[in-house]
């Protein structure tokens, strides 16, 4: 792909379309058109992508010899089938999204036309901005497709600095379940424990946590489970106890003062439920006996 410059449309100028735009522009790709449906998405567009025009979903998949989908995961199905029932797709254009949910099946409309369906998605979080380009290098990508044309996507993520992984067609549901309950729950779980230090006056709990929390993702990238502490792990009943009194506590505060806009109590079930599982886990790796584990399950389930 870096020998030949294509003709590229985006659909849409969200944070994850904006940011590829940008990122293959940059190498020479001509950028035809982005759809911006939303006040927020042209602006993303002006500044991501100066000089792009903002164009219809029809006239962009006209234009283009690459089209980049980059919508909700929801959207995706349907669109790409309104599209191909239009007749707007052509033999040899190369049709890409990056959607973690799918493989290229969803593109099969657009295959049935004579394109050339393929999957890529980074496994990173976007923000929308210009840092985003910058992040890409070195990104890992998971990449979907036939083997006649996942050269065309690992050549476009290398292209762009990344580093393409290919998935399976088969493989993409628990490949995008692994990322999301990585990623977006750890974002619910510190949540969690941020709320719970300004409940007990931490002025600044993010900052506290800083360094527990680094350390800790750092040693689980590292080594795995392995590097779990804690009471689980020693056993420490007690400490599990006290923990589940104290949180059932803040959250039936909450419910007598209906001045509060916090909510806490959705906090004791997700660690009744992570703590039995931490207890599971160091079972099977032998770092806590069936009998200590029974006994931290035993508090959690409130026997």
């Amino acid at each position: 792909m870096a020998d030949r410059k294509l003709k590229i449309g985006i659909i849409s100028a969200g944070r994850v379309g904006s940011a590829f735009g940008s990122a293959l522009r940059a190498l020479g790709h001509e950028i035809v058109g982005a759809y911006a449906h939303s006040e927020a998405s042209r602006e993303r567009l002006e500044t991501m992508l100066p000089g792009v025009p903002a164009l219809e979903i029809e006239e962009i998949v006209t234009r283009s010899e690459l089209v980049l989908f980059a919508v909700p995961d929801d959207e995706l199905a349907g669109l790409v089938s309104g599209l191909a029932k239009l007749g707007l797709f052509r033999p040899g254009q190369i049709v890409i999204h990056v959607a973690g949910r799918y493989g290229t099946s969803v593109l099969d409309p657009a295959a049935e036309a004579g394109a050339l369906p393929l999957a890529i998605h980074p496994a990173m979080t976007f923000t929308g901005t210009s840092l985003d380009v910058a992040r890409l290098s070195g990104c890992p990508c998971a990449v979907t497709g036939s083997p006649l044309y996942l050269p065309i996507a690992q050549a476009l993520v290398v292209e762009i600095g990344g580093v393409p992984v290919v998935i399976a067609e088969e493989d993409r549901a628990l490949y995008h379940a692994a990322l999301a309950h990585g990623a977006n729950h750890l974002v619910t779980l510190i949540g969690q424990s941020m709320r719970i230090l300004s409940a007990v006056g931490v002025a600044e709990p993010g900052e506290y946590l800083r360094p527990l929390c680094e350390a800790a993702l750092d040693g689980v990238l590292r080594s795995g489970e392995s590097s779990q502490t804690g009471p689980v792990v020693r056993g420490d009943t007690g400490t599990i106890r006290e923990h589940l009194e104290a949180l059932d506590a803040l959250s039936q505060s909450e419910t007598m003062d209906a001045s509060s806009s916090t909510s806490y109590s959705d906090i004791p079930p997700l660690y009744r439920a992570l703590a039995s599982t931490a207890a599971n886990r160091a079972v099977q790796r032998r770092a806590l006996t069936p009998e200590k584990a029974e006994q931290v399950r035993k508090i959690c389930d409130n026997l």
